[in-house]
C-alpha cells in the first residue's frame, strides 16, 4: 500500500519543510490543495511548478494529485444557472489539469461541495446535466494530460449533490470515460446508511483515490472508525492506489496528525 497526505495539513510551513517532514514520517506521497499555491492555477509560475517538483523528488516524494480544486478564487460554480459562471469553472479546471500534469500528478479530486451545490429553485435533473455537460468538456483536456478526474461523494451536511457513492457510480458510468473515475473518502461515507466495505466493494473498477480520516476531522486511527474491515474491503477489490491522509481539524501540530496517522495506518495494512 502507497501512503499520502495532503499539504494543508502542514498550513503555513513551506514546501521544502512539508516534503522533508512527509518522507521523514515514511510517506510515499503528497497531495497538493492548489490555493496553498495561489488564488488560481495561472499564477502559479513554470518555475514554481518545477521547484515543487524537484523538491519532492529529492525526498523520495510522489505529487499524487490536487484536491480542493475550487476553494479559490471566489464565484465559481459548475451547477451555477448562469452559463457564464460554469463556463468560468469549466476554464479553471482546465487550468487545474495543467497545473496537475507540470507537477507530476495523475488524480485530480473533485469535492467542491458548494461548487456542485443545487441553487434555489434548480432541479436536481438540470444540475445533473450542468456537471454533466462541464465534465464531458473538460475530460478530453485530462485524458490528453494523463490525469484522472476523480469524483467524490460527500455528505449531506457538506452538500445537497451526489451524496453517496451510487450517485457518483451512476454519473462515472454515464459520461464512460476512463479519465473519470470515483475517489472515497471515511468520513463521508461515514454518512451513507451502507458500511464502508459494502460502499468500497460496489466501487471494483472504479477506485482511483482514497481518502484516510474519520467523522470527527482528524486523521485514521483518531476517532471510531476501525480500518481493519477497510483493507480487507480494499484488497478485496485489488485497490492499488493510495492512501492519503486527510484532516479538516487543525487545532493538532501538523507533526502528530501526520505522524500518528501514518503510524495507524501502517499498523493494519502491514500486519
Amino acid at each position: 500500500m502507497k501512503y499520502g497526505i495532503c499539504n494543508e495539513i502542514f498550513r503555513d510551513w513551506p514546501w521544502d519543510k512539508i516534503v522533508r517532514s512527509v518522507s521523514d514520517l515514511g510517506y510515499n506521497g503528497i497531495e497538493i490543495a492548489p490555493f496553498t499555491l495561489a488564488d488560481s492555477a495561472g499564477r502559479v509560475s513554470p518555475g514554481k511548478r518545477k521547484s515543487l517538483v524537484r523538491l519532492a523528488q529529492e525526498h523520495n516524494l510522489e505529487i499524487i494529485g490536487l484536491h480542493w480544486l475550487l476553494k479559490s478564487p471566489s464565484g465559481l460554480s459548475l451547477s451555477s444557472p448562469e452559463p457564464q459562471v460554469r463556463k468560468r469553472t469549466v476554464n479553471r479546471l482546465k487550468e487545474l489539469i495543467g497545473l496537475c500534469a507540470d507537477l507530476g500528478g495523475k488524480i485530480m479530486v473533485f469535492g467542491s461541495p458548494e461548487q456542485r451545490a443545487i441553487f434555489p429553485g434548480t432541479s436536481r435533473e438540470t444540475v445533473y446535466g450542468y456537471l454533466r455537460d462541464s465534465f464531458a468538456e473538460i475530460l478530453p483536456r485530462a485524458a490528453e494530460n494523463g490525469v484522472v478526474i476523480a469524483l467524490e461523494p460527500l455528505a449531506r451536511k457538506e452538500t445537497n449533490f451526489v451524496n453517496t457513492a451510487a450517485e457518483a457510480i451512476a454519473m462515472i458510468k454515464d459520461l464512460n470515460h476512463p479519465n473519470f473515475l470515483l475517489h472515497l473518502d471515511v468520513k463521508a461515507m461515514s454518512d451513507e446508511e451502507k458500511s464502508v466495505p459494502e460502499i468500497i466493494a460496489a466501487a471494483d473498477g472504479l477506485l482511483a483515490h482514497f481518502h484516510a480520516n474519520d467523522p470527527n476531522l482528524l486523521g485514521p486511527g483518531f476517532g471510531v472508525v476501525n480500518y481493519r474491515p477497510i483493507k480487507a474491503a480494499l484488497a478485496d477489490i485489488h485497490y492499488q492506489g493510495y492512501l492519503s491522509v486527510e484532516v479538516f481539524d487543525f487545532r493538532l501540530p501538523p507533526e502528530t496528525v501526520a505522524g500518528e496517522s501514518i503510524n495507524y495506518l501502517k499498523g493494519i495494512f502491514e500486519d
